[in-house]
Formats: C-alpha cells, structure tokens, sequence
C-alpha cells in the first residue's frame, strides 16, 4: 500500500480446503481497515457493496458436492480499487468457468446451484408466485436429481441474506425480480425436455403441451 505498486493474493486449494471462506475473509479485511468513511444519505457504503457481492455470488455459483456443502463452481478474479491516501475507491470482479453442466445434470450426492433452493425456501413470501412456480422442488427435473437439502445449510436464511444484499447493491425491484425469474426459467425449461414429441422422420418435433413454454415465455 505504502509503495503504491499493485498487490495480488492467489487463493488456491483443492475443494473443501477454504478458498471462498478465505477469499471473504480477505475482502472483510480490506473493506474494513481501507473504509473510506463516505456514504451517501441513505445509501450503502462502498465497503457494505463490496461485502454485499458475497450472498449473491454464494448463492448463484456455489452448490453443494461429494467433499464440499459450499464449492464454488467458478473462479474469480477481484480487483479492488485504493486511492492515494489508502482509502477505498471502488471494486470489480471478473468471473470464469461457470459449471454449466450442473444446471441439467447433478450426481445423487450433489445438488444444484443453492439460489434454486433457497427461492424454494418461501423466505420472500411473493416470489414463486411471480416465478410461476409450485411448492414442491420435486416438480422441477432439472435441480432435483441429487440432493434437495444440506444439513450445512439454511435455505431460508441465505435467501434472506441475498434478497437484502440485492438490495445493498441499489439492484431497483423490477431488476432484482428479473434475476429471480430467469432463474426460475431454467427450472421450467428443465420440465419442457418431457413436452416434446418427435414428427416424422426427420430430426423435428412439436410441443404436445405449452404449459411450462408459455411460463418461461411469460417470465422472460
């Protein structure tokens, strides 16, 4: 910080070994002895912003495996910004190598993404009603192949914590329902794979029942 040359900390590991605790550990840290002290009336600090990314990282890009509840599915890459006096001045991140396969397919002793689970949660009361969705996660093919549940884990509380954290990052109503409904596409579109019936020879087919097209078409 003194020399004011660039700084870089690699947090590496295999899985389970305390990579993404660490990592917001190390983001704490910062936020609190560099806190610039300025905030807008009414408006979270840069440093609550910068802490506020994890519930929703945690929530969109972890996912419970064999070795790890709470496995970060992706890397990261964190800048955060200092100005001269060593103060605060801004953050962006650069993510990579999102698991996409665990969308459609979860091994018995895994689970999908938690941000499946925890809108499942009804710890925000309208949500599945605006998402179109059912009680029951069982009806959605595509996140329920593994497990359902985690002892580790609150579905209920960590919905809680990524709804406010939305709202920490000044994410406007409309755009944070927008982030909750195209995640509840993927579980119905998950459903329409049984929808479709094939015609004729060709490499066609047709939707025998539109219910869950018209729902993704309706939440998109």
């Amino acid at each position: 910080m003194n020399s004011g040359v660039n700084q870089s900390i690699l947090i590496t590991g295999e899985s389970g070994a305390g990579k993404t605790e660490n990592t917001k550990k190390v983001i704490s840290y910062f936020a609190t002895i560099c806190s610039s002290g300025k905030r807008k009336e009414g408006e979270a600090s840069l440093e609550d912003k910068i802490v506020q990314t994890n519930p929703v990282l945690e929530a969109w890009g972890n996912a419970k495996t064999v070795r790890n509840d709470n496995s970060s599915r992706f890397g990261k890459f964190i800048r955060i910004h200092f100005n001269a006096s060593g103060k605060l001045s801004g953050a962006d991140m650069v993510v990579y190598l999102l698991e996409k396969s665990r969308l459609t397919y979860q091994q018995p002793l895994e689970r999908c993404y938690h941000a499946f689970y925890n809108m499942m949660s009804d710890a925000v009361p309208d949500l599945k009603q605006k998402c179109l969705l059912s009680d029951d996660i069982l009806d959605y093919w595509y996140v329920s192949q593994g497990k359902l549940t985690v002892p580790s884990i609150d579905d209920k509380e960590d919905m809680q914590f990524a709804d406010e954290a939305f709202d920490v990052l000044a994410f406007s109503e409309d755009e944070k329902y927008n982030v909750f409904k195209n995640t509840a596409c993927m579980m119905h579109m998950g459903n329409m794979t049984k929808d479709f019936v094939p015609v004729g020879k060709e490499e066609q087919a047709e939707i025998k029942d539109e219910t869950n097209a018209q729902k993704v078409a309706e939440l998109a």
